[in-house]
């Protein structure tokens, strides 16, 4: 059975996807730590619009999680045509603050399992002739580096995008296209989980999207084999204007939008 599978499905924008490929007709494959909250919504994906769902539960901290991902898509015969690698989370902490337990699991998290889960999908996607691939980054990829909170998360993002752009390279003759999706700032919980809701709170309220217009902007433009997809007119308008800035400029404009992140 042809299936999508998406990580980090629990809540927010995977969630969000995950609504926006059923009521297209895809079959999907949803992933996440709560066994709960995924059987919660894939019964109601189910009734909403009579597509199959299957979940597991797995711990993307773990090393063998990309590897029991897979097994679980093999042992129920699925076919995974495209994979949504959106699972994440970030540390509310300055470098020195976080243990190194704690930085490891969040760098797995965030692009080690995005790779490993990748790379052991591969071989069938070429064997099928093909398949998408998502990778949920953010605009802070292209953001000055975040010296108050979560000083790798941009980092990391940028590195996130430079993956995208070596899969294409690679293998786009092969009819496997991958697409960034980069949005600003989204209402999930992914700020109060992280401890940054204050500071999301000071965000001006029209550079504030909602997880399915993010969701739906990602899907179409994986859809279409696009490699970068930036919601948000203003958004676009920002991360390819400051380019032009000077880094003092960028900062304090990104501080007035940020609730001084970059201080």
């Amino acid at each position: 059975m042809s299936s999508i599978l998406i990580t980090g499905a629990t809540a927010g924008i995977g969630k969000s996807i995950a609504y926006s490929l059923a009521k297209r007709g895809y079959n999907l494959v949803l992933t996440g730590r709560r066994l709960g909250r995924l059987k919660e919504i894939s019964e109601d994906i189910s009734a909403l619009h009579a597509v199959e769902v299957k979940v597991l539960a797995n711990d993307l901290t773990k090393k063998e999680a990309p590897q029991q991902i897979k097994d679980f898509c093999t042992e129920n015969n699925l076919d995974i045509e495209m994979l949504v690698l959106n699972a994440g989370y970030q540390h509310s902490q300055k470098l020195e603050d976080v243990s190194l337990e704690d930085e490891e699991d969040c760098l797995r998290v965030l692009a080690i399992s995005v790779i490993m889960i990748f790379k052991v999908f591969l071989k069938d996607l070429l064997k099928r002739g093909g398949g998408k691939l998502m990778v949920v980054s953010s605009v802070a990829a292209f953001a000055p580096p975040s010296t108050a909170i979560a000083p790798l998360y941009g980092p990391i993002k940028t590195f996130m995008n430079r993956f995208v752009d070596t899969v294409n390279a690679g293998y786009n003759k092969n009819n496997i296209y991958a697409t960034s999706l980069c949005p600003g700032f989204t209402v999930t919980e992914f700020h109060a989980v992280s401890g940054t809701q204050d500071r999301m709170n000071k965000v001006p309220s029209f550079f504030k999207m909602s997880s399915d217009f993010v969701a739906e902007e990602g899907v179409k433009g994986m859809l279409k084999n696009k490699e970068l997809v930036i919601p948000g007119k203003h958004y676009w308008f920002l991360v390819n204007i400051l380019k032009f800035f000077p880094l003092s400029i960028i900062k304090f404009i990104g501080n007035k939008i940020s609730g001084d992140r970059f201080k």
